[in-house]
């Protein structure tokens, strides 16, 4: 029933999308949401600085004309999927961002984005310099006890006149044979199996399959942000059915901002892909959180950004090699 309804509604905003007029005017600060022309400078900033992101073409018969033809959407393939969602563990307070329609669009968020960055850096100070000194004062401590140990035992060896045992005594008594040299030598520990995933306990052996992803950045002309896609395989480079790709997407999310959809420029059996009905609301947030910690954020490092608030919904598909940006 859930497919048949993304199905329709698909093919709503669809007809929506074809409707709606190419934003001209930039309005990124004050509501998230890009021009095509910010796409592609937001874009060729990504592909500068993650050479594994390149831009693609696509299609000939769905190039969108108000991009540029060598510049339809991005791609990166063969991002490594080494473990499914359901083997992590989620920590932190999730927060429900509510669609202003009321239906089930809503984006779990599991990062908070309030702390300013100076907030977090006195945190990180005030932690640095507790441990720091903790640690100075478990060593102090340490130093003392061994100092007047070392004088104990000082003062004993200067009040005891006894001589010292010699080694002969011990051949001589028959002591010296009692000592093993077996027994000094340490017992090997227990070998430890390395755990094997979910598709090598399905084949039986120790081999760690890995899954690989192609991703994909579109830009949505109707909601006026970008768009993530992704399409899996398995370690023989086959395609993932539906059902196994739901596996790498939080379950929070599966089925729900993500759903199976026709991509815009290619053919062929439908894709996942990440609904983009609150990214605008979401990078509006970030921008409002770095302009009252006193900086600025400029439009060409939205898809950074981007990918590393997606990354909620794929924790598990490593794609996010981008620097940690500055907000200058």
């Amino acid at each position: 029933m859930q497919s048949v309804f993304n199905s329709v509604k698909g093919t709503a905003l669809g007809v929506a999308e074809y409707l709606t007029p190419v934003l001209k005017e930039s309005k990124f600060k004050e509501t998230g949401v890009l021009t095509p022309e910010e796409f592609i400078a937001a874009g060729d900033h990504l592909v500068h600085h993650c050479p594994t992101w390149q831009w693609a073409t696509g299609d000939e018969a769905r190039i969108k004309s108000y991009l540029p033809k060598d510049k339809q959407f991005l791609i990166t393939r063969n991002v490594p999927c080494y473990r499914r969602c359901k083997q992590m563990e989620y920590v932190g307070e999730e927060t429900i961002i509510e669609n202003e329609n009321g239906d089930d669009d809503g984006w779990v968020e599991t990062h908070h984005y309030g702390a300013t960055a100076n907030e977090l850096e006195d945190k990180v100070c005030d932690m640095t310099l507790d441990d720091n000194k903790n640690d100075d004062d478990d060593v102090a401590g340490d130093m003392e006890d061994e100092i007047n140990r070392g004088k104990s035992n000082g003062n004993d060896d200067d009040d005891d006149d006894e001589e010292a045992v010699d080694m002969e005594d011990f051949e001589e008594s028959g002591m010296l044979h009692m000592v093993d040299p077996a027994s000094a030598v340490s017992q090997p520990k227990e070998k430890v199996e390395p755990k094997a995933s979910t598709e090598s306990s399905e084949t039986g052996d120790q081999v760690i399959h890995t899954r690989t992803y192609d991703l994909h950045i579109t830009y949505d002309k109707y909601y006026q942000t970008p768009r993530l896609w992704v399409v899996g395989y398995d370690e023989n480079r086959q395609p993932l059915n539906v059902e196994q790709m739901y596996e790498d997407v939080s379950q929070d999310h599966a089925k729900k901002t993500v759903t199976m959809e026709t991509h815009p420029h290619l053919p062929g059996p439908n894709m996942a892909s990440v609904h983009p009905c609150k990214h605008a609301d979401i990078m509006k947030k970030i921008i409002q959180t770095v302009e009252e910690g006193g900086k600025a954020l400029g439009v060409h490092m939205y898809l950074i950004i981007f990918l590393k608030f997606v990354q909620t919904v794929i924790p598990t598909i490593e794609y996010d090699f981008t620097q940690n940006f500055a907000m200058s």
